[in-house]
């Protein structure tokens, strides 16, 4: 099994990128953000990397950091998800994305990458809620904003009525965690939270 690839970026096709280290160009999937992230840097990078073993070829899938890899290796786990879909998912969600998503239930989020239909997207989160771990959440949630939207998500009656009304106005779970959170001060009630989450939501 190859872990990692370290070594320069000299092509980078969008959704595929080649490595090359010692002589060798190793051609790796990487999702948009992965991607990103590792054409951001200069000179020689470490690509992360996951190899599928299938009848039709071997492939590599290539990450930014390892808690990108351990995301990856959650979402192929789940029935269903195979090698290229779990990328898809990951093109579009950053992995502070994905977790607040499946920890608080919002299929609608994960569906909006291509390919990934409402019913995956549940059995997602139906299949990663309990194996989400305190380890996978702090790698992810590592600025004050994401911290206290895992916050928001996970505790605090206010905030979660609060945030329960904003979805019921048409906004998606993961917009009003995020607009509550953004807003929250203890000294606000239920009303107040609501009030001033509408209007963050206003200047989107």
């Amino acid at each position: 099994m190859i872990s990692y690839i370290k070594g320069e970026i000299i092509y980078n096709g969008g959704d595929t990128m080649v490595v090359e280290n010692n002589g060798i160009g190793y051609e790796v999937t990487v999702p948009a953000f992965s991607a990103q992230k590792l054409c951001a840097q200069s000179g020689i990078v470490t690509v992360y990397t996951y190899m599928s073993v299938r009848e039709d070829g071997i492939s590599l899938f290539g990450f930014a950091s390892l808690e990108e890899k351990h995301l990856y290796e959650k979402l192929i786990s789940v029935s269903g998800i195979g090698p290229k879909a779990a990328v898809s998912i990951l093109g579009v969600m950053t992995p502070t994305q994905l977790i607040t998503a499946i920890i608080s239930s919002d299929a609608e989020a994960i569906a909006r990458a291509p390919g990934i239909g409402k019913k995956t997207a549940q059995r997602v989160i139906l299949d990663l809620k309990d194996k989400i771990g305190s380890e996978d959440m702090s790698a992810a949630f590592e600025s004050g904003e994401d911290a206290a939207m895992l916050e928001a998500v996970t505790a605090g009656e206010d905030r979660s009525e609060a945030a329960e009304a904003l979805i019921s106005l048409g906004y998606t779970r993961s917009e009003a965690i995020k607009a509550v959170s953004k807003v929250y001060n203890e000294s606000m009630d239920v009303q107040k939270i609501l009030s001033a989450a509408l209007r963050e939501l206003s200047r989107l």
